[in-house]
């Protein structure tokens, strides 16, 4: 049995894929903990904000629902549920296309714009948090070795694909 077949046993998981798994889902719970008691703050969600930032790259241009979903970092099956809470809130608008009626065209409203520049620091001050204890080095390391994992799963249009 090789050194990664012993650790695995030794630790009660069934292999090392598993325990690859386990201990990304662990990460993942950890550092998400972290996210959510800044987001509660605004009453936003990881996934709300996601939209708000991607909304913020193309400001003050509108982009379709399903170009926004297909952008988003984690899947979203209800984005319309999620889009009508921004829109209440007053960060964001929709508008139906002039060019397809059927196209929803999403873009930040200018109170959608100053809510993420006001978060900006809080943000970047969470990612520190979260990671900022590694060293150039293993960033990198852990940042090839994410690209390496998500490769096979990633969708072939994925903006996440290298």
């Amino acid at each position: 049995m090789g050194d990664l077949g012993k650790l695995a046993k030794k630790r009660r998981f069934d292999s090392p894929e598993q325990q690859v798994y386990l201990s990304l889902w662990r990460s993942y719970d950890r550092l998400r903990a972290i996210e959510e008691a800044l987001f509660n703050r605004w009453n936003l969600t990881a996934q709300q904000y996601n939209v708000l930032r991607l909304l913020e790259a193309k400001h003050p241009e509108a982009i379709p629902t399903l170009q926004l979903s297909s952008k988003l970092i984690s899947r979203a099956p209800d984005i319309t549920r999620m889009l009508d809470k921004l829109e209440t809130q007053g960060w964001i608008r929709r508008d139906r296309s002039s060019e397809d009626r059927r196209a929803v065209l999403v873009a930040l409203t200018p109170k959608g714009l100053a809510l993420v520049k006001e978060m900006a620091s809080s943000v970047k001050q969470m990612h520190v948090a979260q990671v900022g204890h590694l060293t150039v080095d293993q960033t990198r390391s852990l940042l090839e070795l994410l690209e390496v994992v998500r490769a096979p799963h990633e969708p072939m249009d994925s903006d996440w694909k290298t």
